[in-house]
């Protein structure tokens, strides 16, 4: 079966990213297509694959500024020539969906999330912007809105990554979705033999607004409990100025060394409204309780009082109180642990190859 994987850019390794390689596992002779792609930031596994770039590739400074010719990604998709495929499969959380399948070829799209910054987080994106941006912001995001609701007839199959996403699939497309959840490497990320020594309290994530790491930093100001922050992003150097005696802020760690902070931390602090959110899942695996805001995809994920515990509002009482509530409830570690092992790659590969067979079968092939 010669099959089309569609990813919206492929400019580093992230949780869109590592889905991808999951697809890639699936279909190795997959060819791989996205508006612009940087293989020095790619895994081994997806530099091995051909990789066709649309026409924004051929822009000048594309792999660094590609954001900035959003514009231009809806007709640069409908420029694709995907003729022969028996299967596409789009990756969306940029322009990805938009494609124009050929006649009888089946279109299956993973989404990601919805492109926030054009529906649910515009309002956000858009504040960030100066008047002459937020202007003609304004005018694309509305063009783009268009086109984005208008091209998603032109997929077969929609699944979500979490319940979450799927609600918001419905509300924007007017379109049911299959729940599949997006893969953890679990081979990385396990319980410790050892787990007394857990010492402080860990964030990780981008530091930029909708994370709210401000939050967390402040709940830990002049309360007597450390903090660790894990990650690196545009409001890194507002956060460094003023940062409480108790809290370490430790910017982009790598990746051999983010399970072990997993499991030395008492909890990890989870405070952003996520589509799914791999970090709680990978802190799970390594045993650790997550505190987290109770909205979004961690819906998924974590258990009420068996793997963590849930706040009402994103402020740093909300925060504070369910620390306090946390240290007065015994978790199981090893339970902990045990319920994230159903979130592997195995477990998506399965689950999909199930929607790609139902798919198939009710074209005919």
């Amino acid at each position: 079966m010669k099959v089309a994987l569609v990813h919206y850019w492929l400019t580093g390794m992230r949780g869109g990213e590592r889905v991808l390689e999951q697809l890639v596992n699936l279909y190795p002779q997959a060819d791989l297509f996205t508006h612009v792609a940087d293989p020095d930031k790619l895994s081994p596994l997806l530099r091995s694959r051909p990789i066709q770039e649309t026409f924004i590739g051929k822009f000048p400074g594309a792999r660094r500024h590609y954001q900035k010719y959003l514009g231009f990604m809806p007709r640069a998709l409908e420029e694709l020539d995907l003729s022969g495929y028996d299967l596409i499969i789009s990756s969306e959380s940029g322009p990805a969906k938009g494609i124009i399948a050929p006649p009888g070829t089946p279109h299956i799209c993973y989404t990601h999330s919805p492109m926030r910054y054009i529906w649910d987080q515009y309002g956000a994106y858009s504040s960030r912007l100066s008047r002459v941006e937020r202007l003609y912001f304004s005018h694309l995001a509305h063009r783009l809105r268009i086109w984005d609701v208008s091209t998603a007839a032109r997929v077969d199959k929609f699944v979500a990554n979490s319940n979450f996403v799927a609600q918001r699939i419905r509300r924007y497309y007017h379109r049911d979705a299959q729940v599949v959840h997006p893969p953890v490497d679990l081979d990385a990320y396990r319980l410790p033999e050892k787990t007394s020594d857990r010492s402080h309290y860990l964030f990780v994530s981008e530091l930029v607004p909708y994370k709210k790491a401000d939050l967390v930093i402040e709940a830990f100001r002049g309360f007597d409990r450390h903090l660790v922050v894990v990650g690196d992003g545009s409001q890194r150097s507002e956060l460094e100025r003023n940062l409480p005696p108790n809290v370490k802020l430790l910017g982009r760690v790598p990746s051999a060394d983010l399970p072990g902070l997993y499991q030395t931390a008492k909890a990890l602090i989870f405070p952003a409204e996520e589509d799914f959110g791999i970090v709680p899942v990978e802190a799970m695996a390594c045993g650790t309780p997550v505190l987290a805001y109770g909205r979004g995809g961690v819906r998924d994920s974590v258990v009420e009082g068996r793997t963590g515990l849930f706040f009402d509002t994103q402020s740093t009482e909300s925060i504070i109180d369910s620390i306090r509530l946390f240290e007065n409830i015994q978790f199981r570690f090893a339970d902990i642990s045990e319920h994230a092992r159903g979130f592997g790659a195995d477990r998506f590969r399965r689950e999909f190859s199930d929607v790609v067979e139902t798919v198939l079968s009710g074209c005919g092939r």
